[in-house]
């Protein structure tokens, strides 16, 4: 396939982001919750055209260094919702609102790209019981706010340590 002006290539041009087309068309048909061609057609043209029309937004592919160790942390971020969500019912269900510790944390960041700051972020706000609200100016923290944290230091030490440190693998 011949090169353009730009120095894209015509599959590069129709499929800027072939793996983002991909996950998009199989969460269309999960979505859809059965399979019919007429649903297949439809999440493959959505599938192309988003990335198409997000592609100026983000030249560039994220810069991924591991994809084993993404996979892996996708399937632990999942098992943390799980759990979060059991936690989280429990505590509405049969704790009072008095007795729980409800903070704002601020969570030093050691990583600096942007994409691994926002997976963080999106991570943290994904997990029922927390919620990400603000980065700091200089992108060093992060403010969290949590449904119920006795300990702020073991809230921070258990965020870095089980998500921001696969992240540093992860993203350059």
């Amino acid at each position: 396939m011949g090169a353009r002006k730009d120095g894209r290539s015509v599959l590069q041009r129709w499929l800027p982001h072939p793996l983002l087309s991909a996950v998009l068309v199989l969460l269309w048909m999960l979505l859809q919750n059965s399979f019919t061609a007429g649903g297949f057609v439809l999440g493959a043209i959505l599938g192309l055209a988003i990335p198409i029309l997000t592609s100026a937004f983000w030249p560039d592919r994220p810069p991924v260094r591991a994809y084993g160790k993404a996979m892996s942390y996708l399937l632990l971020v999942a098992w943390d919702v799980i759990v979060a969500n059991l936690q989280v019912a429990r505590l509405i269900l049969f704790c009072p609102v008095r007795s729980l510790n409800t903070r704002w944390v601020t969570v030093p960041l050691q990583i600096r790209s942007p994409e691994a700051i926002t997976v963080l972020a999106a991570t943290i706000t994904m997990t029922p019981g927390t919620v990400s609200s603000d980065l700091s100016a200089d992108g060093r923290s992060l403010l969290v706010h949590c449904l119920d944290a006795p300990d702020a230091e073991e809230a921070v030490r258990q965020m870095t340590t089980r998500y921001e440190a696969r992240l540093r693998e992860i993203f350059p």
